[in-house]
């Protein structure tokens, strides 16, 4: 059949925001190239118009003048129109794109809803609310394990705390005592000799050593 009546032309896809925005965008760029160049004629023409006496001749340049500034507020309204187009793409390109962002993400929380909710079945809470008194349980057992083996042995009950106060105070009295070296201090011992002994009484003398001399026999 195709052969017979032919087949119609594959249509071509509507142009995308996108595409426009670049478009117009483009179409405003050479407006403003258009406008720059009437800038520049403007300046030139009031150049000469200074320079130029009163006459027909600066009154053509002026006439000239007119025209170019004429001109120019018709391209910068062209530009003003397109620019604004230009604007109201880009909104509606952003929230376009907005709203597919906003379809994704919604399809991500429901697949993530779906798939929590899967998890969750695999869950017994009460395996692990039994778990949980378990670990208690057992953590309990393990300090009654400790406190029975920090346990004293062959220790009186009856002491009182105010006599080891007491008893530790003297104790460090009697150290105080045990450290103090003053009976060694070397100016309080007596001088050792450093001459012969003198003669004793009864005007006894001495022998070569130093000795009370035995009396003559």
């Amino acid at each position: 059949m195709n052969r017979l009546f032919g087949s119609g032309k594959p249509k071509a896809p509507p142009p995308s925001l996108t595409d426009a925005v670049s478009g117009v965008d483009s179409r405003a760029d050479s407006v403003d190239k258009k406008i720059q160049k009437l800038d520049a004629e403007l300046m030139k023409c009031k150049n000469e118009m200074k320079k130029m006496r009163p006459g027909p001749a600066k009154e053509r340049v002026k006439q000239r003048a007119m025209r170019l500034l004429k001109q120019k507020k018709v391209y910068e309204q062209q530009h003003g129109n397109l620019q604004q187009q230009s604007f109201n793409m880009e909104q509606a390109n952003f929230q376009i794109q907005n709203l597919k962002d906003t379809q994704t993400t919604v399809q991500a929380m429901k697949a993530g809803a779906k798939e929590m909710k899967k998890e969750y079945k695999k869950v017994d809470i009460n395996q692990i609310e039994d778990l949980q008194d378990d670990m208690e349980e057992m953590m309990g057992m393990a300090d009654e394990v400790q406190e029975a083996m920090g346990r004293s042995y062959g220790m009186p009950d009856d002491i009182d705390e105010a006599d080891l106060d007491a008893e530790l105070d003297l104790l460090g009295d009697d150290m105080a005592v045990d450290e103090d070296t003053s009976y060694l201090d070397a100016a309080t011992a007596p001088a050792a000799p450093t001459g012969l002994p003198t003669a004793v009484a009864g005007d006894v003398g001495m022998d070569e050593f130093g000795l009370p001399a035995l009396p003559a026999q």
